[in-house]
């Protein structure tokens, strides 16, 4: 994980926004750049957010075929799972590990915004951003890893399951531990020991020990989940596009609506949403540019490389975000999925008949023969209704609360 080396400063406030109350609203009418009365210094963080895009989906697209052709010349093609459906044995030999694509995506649109908004007095980079990048890196290293033993040994097993939860544990241990500290001017650090929903529970803290293993929890499940998903073309990287947008309107709004710059009923504590923000957006953005080349008929995979760092991304968000509950409703389809894998195993333990033809469930959808393609694009949907009910719970709790 990449060390934090020098003190790292909260977002500057902005003395100058509109005082008109936001909440009767809705999310894209809140953009600032879009309203009469926004700011010079909110559309600029608005620009920042637009460049994060177009620089993370510029890379993404174009370093994705190169790696196609490189990947095709070195003859690092997936293994198949024999148990799998037969449509898919004629994807054997199809280069993996697209999700250094998405990597170098997310990277060069996070620190591209950055050095773009030197121009609009932006903030700099911050702690709860670099932590989420170092959880999303260190867990597409483990998948790397996973990746690379694949196609040296030229199976469809690499990592043990013991050295893949060591390599999630570890990252997520380091991150629980780090998250817990830099805190800003006003004393917020990038994760609290609070559970939450939306907030914080106040009325549920826990000490930090038990902080850590809730964290390594979070890291493991929506890492596997998103691994776990990534079983058709483009289907991972068109779901997490949907849940990532919906996370760049709700880390937007909590930076419009951030105590420490407009203090009041319906305020979030939250500590660095904007740079959130331009993650979320620059990940959607690479997922986007991958998605080009992923698409059925796949010229790529994202490999464990890329599933594994999405779902190291989504707890990170999910923690620094205080949204550890809601995700769960945000990113229902991969929820789905891995429950969909466990009811599988303890129904046929227990009666010794399957629930599903072939778990994850996406596969049982193909066996019923429903095309590959149809699969995936009714799944999107569901990705997209689910995000979309995320976002009405967060905005009704705004709306609840401010009356």
């Amino acid at each position: 994980m990449r060390p934090l080396l020098a003190p790292i400063t909260a977002h500057a406030t902005l003395s100058d926004r509109a005082p008109a109350s936001y909440a009767s609203i809705t999310f894209m009418a809140f953009v600032p750049c879009a309203g009469p009365r926004g700011s010079v210094a909110d559309r600029g963080r608005m620009r920042q957010i637009l460049f994060a895009v177009a620089i993370a989906l510029t890379v993404s697209i174009t370093l994705t075929p190169l790696l196609v052709r490189l990947f095709n010349r070195a003859k690092m093609g997936q293994e198949i799972r024999a148990e799998g459906p037969a449509s898919h044995h004629a994807k054997r030999g199809t280069p993996t590990m697209g999700g250094i694509a998405i990597l170098a995506g997310m990277w060069s649109g996070y620190l591209g915004s950055h050095l773009i908004g030197v121009r609009y007095d932006a903030p700099g980079v911050t702690a709860s951003g670099l932590l989420v990048l170092g959880l999303a890196t260190a867990m597409g290293l483990v998948g790397f890893l996973d990746d690379f033993i694949k196609l040296y040994k030229q199976r469809n097993l690499g990592l043990t399951a013991k050295g893949k939860y060591i390599g999630q544990f570890g990252a997520a241990i380091i991150f629980g531990i780090l998250a817990l500290r830099f805190p800003d001017s006003t004393g917020l650090t990038p994760a609290s020991r609070h559970i939450s929903i939306i907030r914080d529970l106040s009325w549920l803290s826990l000490i930090p020990v038990l902080f850590v293993l809730w964290v390594c929890f979070l890291v493991a499940a929506w890492s596997n989940a998103v691994n776990i998903t990534d079983g058709l073309d483009g289907l991972a990287a068109g779901s997490m596009a949907l849940t990532l947008g919906a996370y760049v309107l709700i880390t937007f709004w909590q930076y419009v609506n951030a105590c420490t710059t407009r203090p009041g009923a319906g305020c979030y504590t939250v500590r660095d949403p904007l740079d959130l923000a331009l993650i979320c957006a620059a990940t959607a953005a690479a997922c986007v540019g991958f998605l080009w080349w992923n698409a059925a008929p796949a010229k790529i995979f994202m490999g464990d490389t890329g599933s594994l760092a999405l779902g190291g991304l989504l707890a990170g968000l999910s923690i620094t975000t205080r949204t550890e509950l809601l995700m769960v409703v945000i990113g229902a389809l991969f929820c789905a999925e891995i429950l969909s894998v466990l009811l599988q195993i303890v129904v046929f333990r227990k009666t010794g008949r399957r629930l599903f033809r072939i778990a994850p469930m996406h596969h049982h959808f193909e066996l019923s023969s429903w095309p590959e393609t149809t699969v995936s694009i009714r799944f999107w949907l569901l990705a997209g209704l689910s995000a979309a009910a995320g976002l009405m719970l967060f905005y009704g709790e705004h709306l609840s609360v401010t009356g």
